[in-house]
């Protein structure tokens, strides 16, 4: 579908992307990784023709269809929700016109067994499915499903735009995307703005959908459910995994251990063979020898180790002091602001110790709690007490806001720092990643996830006893993320954290309490808990809503999708069976060529290079023999 041939990106003397290839094709359903700054959102500005590479080139198909979510954009106003979101249907989509002309096209050939034939057969199924999905409801039933499956509720659909927040809009327009069904997403960071539910439903629109997917996210378990592949940014290499995020940190972990052993095997050949070079090489007797061995060295392929990024965030938190049993405690709380309330009777206790999560979807007081728990928001009602000896130190979402942007990054830390720390200022600051020149960086000029580390890195100056961290993780990398979450895990005071990311989350807090339709309500236990009683408490409401007649209307719906997909599942089966067939006869082939070299080798026949190939299509050929029986089973 879209190839990136031998791409560059180069800013003067810095090479952000250096020659990278790889291919994006119709099923793939790829998640674009690497640290902050490596080239993710770049790639994608690339593909949609926004920036122009360096050197290289790109070349999608005429008539391929993208929908791009970038993680800012520009929002439409004077419209409703709904009615900006229905302005997707009113715009020219041109799949019949397509369907025309492949249609024509087919007509007019003859080379029924070539691949161009079969692939223009595969786009006409593709299209015929899209177009019957865009005529399988009303438009504006589509909209409203797609718009409450991303969290607004029905009475905002007659809102104006204008009034909703920035967050807000970018659903909107994760809306009209998807309602587009284009041949190719690309979506970079599309979790940052949703809650929890929005997510999961995310999830399971994108695991159904048919078509191309280009993911960037730092959500590894968004990044588990939805991708088939990852592709790595890694100091301006890409590195190609056939598998999901976590499967490739275990086959990346491999190939480096791997190539760690032939790198440390060939340097010990090397090395013997240079001593018995030098040992004889004045020695007549042993002269064709040593000319033998010295070309066998000039001829090696040396065996090289990928480069790594090894720069980790290490993070520990000082000691906290002792607080009193209960560090904060709420009853009856309502929180309001002039035009709204927020949430009403609101009772609440955080005992020292207890790592808390507070959830739900955006705008129903989660932050106004972090703010009445900081003092920066006095309670409509109710009481709210911070507990005996409490040092809170609070973290706010809008944390650019709270860091002086005419400061340089070492600026920021030398004017909350006291003491003997302020001689450590350069040690701490590189904990966070802030080397060399980037200490006397501006804090204007940082991206968003290094304002979120030296926020981080301010707080740790402070000695707080309770943490109150509001969305600590948005627009850090997974590494930082992952790194943060065992520093706070074993932080040994008090922690309230707002965040939608599951899997930072799970693990690190005992306690949630949830914010839903004015509410807050406790519940013990994990967010993986939370999750599953969430889950089942959404069936019964649903089971309650559902009328008879509804039901049997869903019912009918669910079998005819049930057999048009169990259609759709037979096809692909049948496709992939013959791939793979095609695919172990190939591989057989090659071993089988390999082995008769091995058996006699020349002169001039690489052992270790044929070795290492035939080990590699023995293990492609397992996997493959392996997945061919389970379909066929």
């Amino acid at each position: 579908m879209i190839s990136i041939d031998d791409v560059t990106v180069a800013y003067g003397g810095f090479v952000l992307l250096d020659r990278i290839n790889f291919h994006i094709s119709g099923s793939d359903r790829i998640g674009l990784v690497g640290r902050n700054g490596a080239g993710k959102s770049t790639i994608m500005k690339l593909i949609m023709g926004l920036q122009s590479p360096t050197s290289g080139h790109i070349d999608k198909p005429a008539g391929l269809t993208i929908g791009y979510l970038p993680q800012l954009m520009e929002h439409n106003k004077g419209r409703t929700v709904l009615e900006e979101t229905m302005t997707v249907f009113s715009e020219t989509s041109g799949i019949q016109d397509e369907i025309d002309t492949v249609t024509r096209e087919l007509g007019e050939r003859s080379d029924y067994e070539s691949e161009e034939y079969a692939a223009l057969i595969e786009r006409l199924s593709e299209l015929n499915d899209r177009l019957a999905v865009s005529h399988s409801e009303p438009p504006e039933v589509r909209a409203r499903k797609t718009l409450l499956g991303l969290g607004f509720r029905d009475d905002e659909l007659s809102r104006l735009t204008e009034t909703f927040s920035q967050g807000w809009n970018m659903r909107m327009e994760l809306a009209k995307i998807l309602l587009r069904q284009p041949d190719l997403l690309m979506l970079d960071e599309p979790t940052n703005h949703l809650d929890i539910e929005s997510i999961e439903w995310l999830e399971e629109y994108l695991k159904t959908r048919r078509g191309g997917l280009l993911l960037v996210s730092h959500d590894r378990k968004f990044l588990d459910n939805v991708t088939n592949r990852t592709v790595e940014i890694m100091l301006g290499h890409i590195h190609d995994y056939k598998v999901p995020y976590t499967k490739y940190l275990e086959l990346r972990a491999e190939r480096i251990a791997q190539q760690t052993a032939a790198y440390e095997n060939q340097q010990r050949i090397i090395q013997k063979t240079e001593e018995f070079i030098q040992a004889f090489r004045y020695k007549p007797t042993k002269s064709n020898q040593v000319q033998s061995r010295i070309k066998a060295l000039e001829k090696l392929d040396r065996v090289e180790i990928d480069e790594t990024d090894k720069v980790r965030l290490t993070v520990k938190f000082p000691p906290a002091s002792r607080t009193g049993d209960v560090v904060y405690k709420a009853e009856g709380l309502t929180a309001a602001y002039p035009q709204k309330t927020v949430f009403t009777g609101a009772d609440i206790e955080i005992k020292r110790g207890e790592k808390v999560a507070l959830v739900g979807r955006n705008g129903e007081g989660k932050t106004t709690l972090m703010r009445i728990i900081a003092g920066e928001l006095d309670p409509a009602a109710g009481t709210s007490v911070l507990g005996h000896n409490v040092d809170l130190g609070y973290y706010a979402q809008n944390q650019e806001d709270k860091l002086d942007k005419t400061d340089t990054v070492f600026e920021t830390l030398d004017r909350v720092a006291v003491g003997e720390v302020r001689t450590k200022l350069r040690d701490l600051l590189a904990q966070f990643l802030f080397r060399g020149e980037d200490i006397d960086k501006r804090v204007g000029v940082l991206s968003g996830g290094e304002r979120a580390r030296l926020g981080m890195a301010r707080l740790m100056l402070q000695n707080h006893n309770v943490l109150a961290l509001d969305e600590p993780t948005n627009h850090m990398d997974i590494k930082s993320k992952d790194i943060l979450k065992q520093a706070l895990a074993s932080f040994d005071g008090t922690l309230i954290v707002v965040s939608h990311d599951r899997d930072f989350l799970d693990g690190l807090v005992d306690k949630i309490y949830e914010f839903r339709d004015g509410h807050v309500r406790e519940h013990l236990g994990g967010v993986s808990d939370f999750l599953a009683r969430r889950r089942l408490e959404n069936l019964r409401e649903l089971e309650r809503s559902a009328a008879p007649a509804a039901a049997v209307q869903v019912k009918n719906d669910s079998v005819y999708r049930e057999q048009k997909e169990k259609s759709k599942l037979d096809r692909k089966k049948k496709n992939r069976i013959s791939y793979l067939e095609c695919e172990i006869e190939k591989l057989e082939s090659r071993m089988g060529e390999i082995e008769s070299v091995l058996s006699a080798p020349g002169e001039t026949d690489d052992i270790m290079e044929l070795t290492r190939e035939y080990l590699e299509c023995k293990r492609d050929l397992d996997a493959k023999t392996d997945e061919w029986g389970s379909l066929i089973d």
